[in-house]
């Protein structure tokens, strides 16, 4: 995997790993990252992805890929599939197999069991409505289960025979005996067990019982000899929780939790739920939707597995909740890009240009540099031909001295091409322009024409020899910075030029882009050629990123 270009800044957890190393504490580290297999992951979770396994690569360790899957009913292998896809996408490779929650059920069940016999935990038959009262509120303490006092035998008992499916579902929870009046709310005799009569993708039929993910995840840490379980600080108030199971079990191995902020970006939503509600109403794509800030969409909108490592580098790793602005993300693949992507030339918005005294049927090969600091990408052959495409932006019929582009009588140069003039302008009924009639000067190629103004430089395609393609331009999904805490909901915020379809012409050679492929196409920006509907018969390309940031200078202006 390539490295950030810059040196890893260093934060507290790469603090704590490296001082628990040189004092002896550990003679190697074990990292995990335990995503829930509930929907694809997104941005957020690509920090922690490269937080886990880049400290376990940093410093010599290992890191496991460990799905906590205990929740069946929202869980799939169309999840599972795309985890492991992402993961090794952004450059990263678990230690061993993959592992789940679900591989130590059995385990688990035993602990369960332990717990009864040493008076620790007991089966509750109150209601979920009931539940909520007899916990009590932040300000008040909670009240004991009317079945707290029961018997080790009559829970082990019962325990068993929830195992065995005598009882429905929601009648019967195991939960843990700790303290019902505890300040901190998940220290009040939380469930550890429920019952449900669903199939689970990994184990099937086998189980009827579920444990709770507060009772799983510790214990799986231990399992796996884990010593830095790293998470996110809303799990901070679960931690007393984590470290009682922890304490109270006979475990393999005592792992510590360590809490971090989590990435919040403004001008988008960071919530599994509401990415889901975003798919499930069709107001995107698909989870892999390039407007999504899920992964796999980031990665169909063209960033690369660089630029979001090199983003997580940058943005740091602390304690403190901030927002992050989504600027910083996309400098992050501006700058791969502008190094990386090979350069190419597509009109957006054809207007029809017709060379009057370029003579008929011929085609001269030009040459155009694959990238203007790269020696090894190699140039590239352009065709010129009599009829040409420009983008419609790039011809005014009158216009100012600041308009640097082409206007009636003004003379421009086609990029690594020859400098023309616009003679003529022809409109349809309606008034609309639909072709120029211009000139060029056949002794300008490579040469700057003496005592004539030329107003600047424009890209340009052949029109017989330029290939069409469908370009998407795609732009931020949201119309306000933090859509989730708009009046009417973030649904209601959907930037309504999130995409623009456009009917393009390209560089013939463009056609044979590979799928993933990206580009610059000059003056316009970065483009990718689409992962999955790409193709030499029906080339598709997706608008990345611009040249520079337009939202800044709307919000500045």
């Amino acid at each position: 995997m390539s490295k950030p270009d810059t040196v890893a800044p260093s934060h507290f957890l790469r603090t704590i790993v490296r001082d628990d190393l040189e004092s002896g504490k550990y003679a190697k580290i074990a990292t995990r990252f335990p995503p829930e297999p509930n929907g694809y992951l997104h941005v957020g979770h690509a920090k922690s992805i490269c937080l886990n396994f880049g400290l376990a690569d940093e410093f010599g360790g290992t890191c496991n890929l460990r799905f906590d899957d205990t929740n069946p009913e929202k869980e799939s292998e169309e999840y599972v599939r795309s985890i492991k896809e992402d993961v090794n996408w952004l450059g990263f490779q678990w230690d061993g197999d993959v592992r789940f929650s679900s591989n130590y059920f059995d385990e688990l069940h035993a602990y369960a069991i332990e717990l009864i016999n040493k008076g620790l935990a007991y089966v509750c038959e109150l209601n979920a409505e009931e539940m909520r009262e007899y916990r009590g509120t932040l300000k008040q303490p909670g009240k004991n289960s009317p079945y707290r006092d029961r018997s080790v035998e009559e829970n082990l008992d019962l325990f068993n025979r929830m195992t065995a499916g005598e009882f429905d579902e929601g009648t019967k929870v195991l939960r843990a005996k700790i303290d019902m009046s505890a300040p901190n709310i998940n220290l009040r005799d939380p469930v550890m067990y429920r019952i449900r009569k669903v199939s689970h993708h990994q184990t099937g039929d086998k189980w009827c019982v579920y444990p709770s993910y507060d009772f799983t995840h510790g214990q799986s840490d231990a399992l796996e000899g884990i010593t830095h379980s790293i998470c996110t600080l809303e799990f901070e108030d679960h931690k007393p929780l984590y470290n009682w199971f922890i304490e109270n079990l006979d475990v393999p191995a005592q792992p510590i939790q360590y809490e971090f902020s989590r990435l919040n970006i403004n001008y988008t939503v960071m919530s599994k739920r509401k990415l889901a509600q975003l798919v499930e109403s069709n107001i995107v794509n698909g989870w892999d939707d390039p407007r999504m800030p899920t992964i796999s969409g980031l990665r169909r909108r063209g960033y690369t597995p660089a630029s979001l490592r090199n983003f997580c580098e940058m943005i740091g790793v602390t304690r403190s909740d901030s927002m992050v602005d989504v600027g910083m993300l996309e400098y992050a693949i501006r700058d791969d890009l502008d190094k990386n992507a090979a350069r190419a030339m597509a009109v957006l918005d054809p207007l029809k240009v017709t060379i009057s005294n370029f003579p008929e049927g011929e085609v001269e090969m030009l040459t155009a540099a694959g990238h203007p600091n790269r020696d090894d990408m190699a140039e590239r052959q352009i065709p010129f031909t009599k009829t040409v495409y420009i983008d419609r932006a790039d011809f005014r019929e009158e216009a100012n001295k600041k308009y640097k582009r082409l206007v009636t009588g003004g003379e421009v140069r086609l990029r690594y091409g020859y400098c023309v003039r616009a003679d003529e302008v022809i409109k349809d009924e309606n008034g609309e322009i639909v072709e120029l009639i211009c000139s060029y000067d056949p002794d300008t190629l490579g040469k700057k024409p003496e005592g004539r103004k030329i107003r600047g430089v424009i890209h340009w395609v052949s029109a017989t020899h330029g290939e069409q393609a469908e370009v998407r331009v795609y732009d931020r999904l949201f119309n306000v910075e933090q859509p989730d805490r708009e009046e009417g909901g973030y649904e209601a915020h959907i930037n309504p030029e999130s995409l623009v379809v456009k009917q393009a012409y390209i560089e013939p050679g463009l056609k044979l882009a590979n799928n993933e492929e990206r580009f610059q196409f000059e003056r316009e920006g970065y483009f990718v050629a689409d992962r999955h509907d790409h193709s030499a018969e029906k080339p598709v390309f997706n608008k990345v990123i611009g040249l520079r940031d337009s939202w800044a200078k709307i919000e500045g202006a």
